[in-house]
């Protein structure tokens, strides 16, 4: 399966061993594990590719374990085997040693590995929990080997990759396919490593779910599988107030596109009813762009709370073509301070950033059911959490006390209780102005619509990807806005 179709939970490297243990401290012997593996490998690449000549190279660890498997059963499948080992075959323990021992083919040192046979290359040097780059030497080999586009099947990971943070070292290769084992690692959905995988297999080898679930973090492949069953259903004696009210708090009437896109994305992901509020002068403009919208004049911060006590509204949305200025710091005040279900998107992430930093009695707080969409720079106002997105996105959601989604290729969804989504699906024609604006208005509606916030996030970023998949590329961010129902009924259909 493609990284977009994995599903269910995901386990760090570290998470990984602990199952490893408490799989094997079960009765389960680590041998049979790593021949479960090897097979797994060997299947996968027997229902993909001819028989060709292949070259296995095998790493000093069980990784290596695993193609000194993979070797053995290649060859008796009748298919030709070249093995190069890194590091002397005579100094492996345990399973490992164990694999070794049962390989009856000669062993080359991997310096002599570019001059070898092999129309497929079997990667089997190091797996997940490499956390520290390549050496230059071995990077160097690694790119003698696999130049002229050898086809490359990588075992657990391309080596080179940082299975849980997906960082990607100088010299890591290219795989055409990567097969991994009992369930999938962030390294194979964050990039640059996602994009190095290829096609991924996330085969069963036989460990319990049990010794899965002990070792849950929390982390999520994000699937319509976590979400969708939560997603309102429209049967025939509904009406429009049972899918909730969306107010869009929009800019000037010289910036009115941004919050268009998110007006219309919300009505198209399903609110009864959404409402745009913005100074006098702009509503013709916003009614103009959509028949189905309602507008609201709001001139002055004080007509918000005029606005926010007659209207019911049940999410608002705040930030697309807002501004910076002091309007928005007034507005953005008054909607932390009235509890209202808020959706905080591009301006207002830069507001809020400024006022957090100020400090002292302004300083804000922001309510548990908000959720904050920010890309990586207004991350950086957000949040002083470092390390890989994931690490921050979670950091930042626990700092903050809400939902952030931390928009890329890669997009991540965090929850402030510590429970993460991968979104691994964006296509690239997404690199495109407005596309983050229609995002938004999409958990806006969600959340209108009674969607729990981490879910309406999660949602919004699955359907957000999978309705992109169905535009032109290039596109535009409006081509998104009629493909979201289809997005919606293969989300149900999955």
């Amino acid at each position: 399966m493609r990284a977009e179709m994995l599903s269910g939970t995901v386990l760090t490297t570290s998470a990984m061993g602990a199952v490893d243990r408490t799989a094997i401290d079960g009765g389960i012997p680590g041998y049979v594990l790593m021949e479960a593996a090897g097979r797994a490998v060997t299947r996968a690449i027997v229902e993909r590719f001819s028989p060709c000549p292949v070259l296995v190279l095998a790493g000093p660890g069980n990784n290596g374990g695993d193609g000194y498997v993979v070797a053995r059963r290649l060859e008796a499948a009748g298919w030709p085997v070249r093995l190069a080992a890194f590091g002397d075959p005579a100094r492996l323990q345990g399973d490992a040693a164990e694999a070794a021992a049962r390989w009856s083919g000669v062993v080359q040192p991997l310096d002599r590995a570019p001059g070898l046979a092999g129309d497929l290359v079997v990667d089997a040097l190091f797996g997940a929990g490499l956390d520290r780059p390549l050496a230059p030497d071995l990077a160097r080999t690694l790119q003698r080997i696999t130049e002229g586009r050898r086809r490359l099947v990588a075992v657990d990971v391309p080596s080179g990759v940082d299975g849980s943070t997906g960082a990607v070292s100088p010299g890591t290769p290219l795989a055409d396919l990567t097969v991994t084992f009992c369930r999938p690692k962030p390294g194979h959905l964050l990039e640059p490593a996602r994009g190095l995988m290829g096609e991924i297999v996330c085969a069963d080898i036989g460990i319990p779910d049990a010794a899965v679930a002990a070792h849950d973090t929390g982390l999520r492949v994000n699937a319509p599988a976590e979400w969708c069953h939560r997603l309102p259903l429209r049967k025939a004696a509904a009406h429009k107030y049972h899918f909730g009210h969306a107010l869009i708090i929009g800019g000037e009437a010289a910036r009115t596109g941004a919050t268009s896109m998110a007006a219309v994305a919300a009505a198209r992901i399903g609110a009864g009813l959404v409402t745009v509020a913005a100074p006098s002068e702009a509503l013709p403009l916003y009614a103009g762009r959509e028949a189905s919208l309602m507008t609201r004049p709001l001139d002055a911060p004080a007509d918000l709370d005029r606005l926010l006590a007659a209207g019911r509204f049940d999410a608002v949305l705040f930030g697309p073509a807002a501004g910076l200025g002091r309007r928005s710091e007034a507005l953005l005040e008054r909607l932390l301070a009235s509890g209202v279900e808020l959706i905080l998107d591009a301006d207002a992430l830069t507001v809020l950033g400024r006022l957090r930093e100020a400090g002292g009695n302004r300083r804000p707080r922001l309510p548990a059911s908000a959720v904050l969409t920010p890309h990586d720079g207004e991350f950086e106002r957000l949040s002083a959490s470092t390390g890989d997105r994931l690490t921050r996105a979670r950091a930042a959601a626990a700092e903050l006390g809400c939902t952030v989604l931390l928009k890329g290729a890669d997009t991540v969804i965090a929850a402030a209780d510590g429970r993460a989504r991968l979104n691994a699906g964006a296509p690239g024609n997404l690199a495109t102005a407005g596309t983050g604006d229609v995002l938004a208005g999409m958990i806006a509606g969600l959340v209108a619509q009674g969607v729990e916030p981490f879910d309406a996030a999660a949602a919004a970023a699955w359907l957000h990807a999978e309705a992109a998949a169905a535009c032109p590329t290039p596109m535009l961010a409006t081509d998104l806005l009629p493909q979201l129902p289809a997005a919606l009924a293969r989300a149900r259909s999955a």
